[in-house]
């Protein structure tokens, strides 16, 4: 999945539906705008974001084209704040580690990890330094600016 900060309303509302239906639980897809509200943090205050996503997740068909095509234009947009630093890593980046999950890393103090079924927060230091190296790792695999844009301007004219 695009990071959460970098969701557009349809596209988080597409795959929170579809979790409701298998889990077999109710459709929180209406609380996707308070989720999104989170991602104000973005344009407000000092802080910087570097944000990583593999090529593949700019493909995966969440929602119909014109989810996709609005998903991909909002990356586009908020790649060119000065808070923002977003890498894709391309699918054909030679790699010694992958992500078995989605993390976050909040700077030393804490990671949260995303699993199908629960968010789990990890405070322990060493845990957090092994986050913390495979992020560094992934992120030298990662292309950022021109050669990012690239990339999701080629799956927006691939959306034909």
């Amino acid at each position: 999945m695009v990071p959460g900060l970098l969701q557009t309303h349809p596209y988080a509302t597409a795959p929170l539906s579809a979790i409701s239906t298998f889990q077999g639980t109710p459709n929180d897809a209406a609380d996707a705008a308070a989720r999104l509200d989170r991602s104000r943090v973005i344009y407000e205050g000092n802080h910087r974001f570097v944000l990583l996503a593999e090529e593949a997740v700019l493909r995966y068909r969440i929602g119909d084209p014109e989810v996709m095509a609005g998903r991909l234009g909002k990356l586009l947009e908020l790649m060119s704040l000065p808070s923002v630093a977003f890498g894709i890593i391309p699918q054909t980046a030679q790699r010694a580690i992958w992500p078995l999950e989605t993390f976050m890393v909040f700077d030393a103090d804490r990671v949260l990890v995303e699993t199908l079924s629960a968010e789990i927060a990890i405070t322990r230091p060493s845990e957090i330094a092994v986050c913390a190296k495979a992020f560094g790792e992934l992120q030298q695999l990662a292309v950022f600016g021109a050669p990012a844009r690239a990339l999701i301007r080629a799956v927006i004219e691939a959306l034909g």
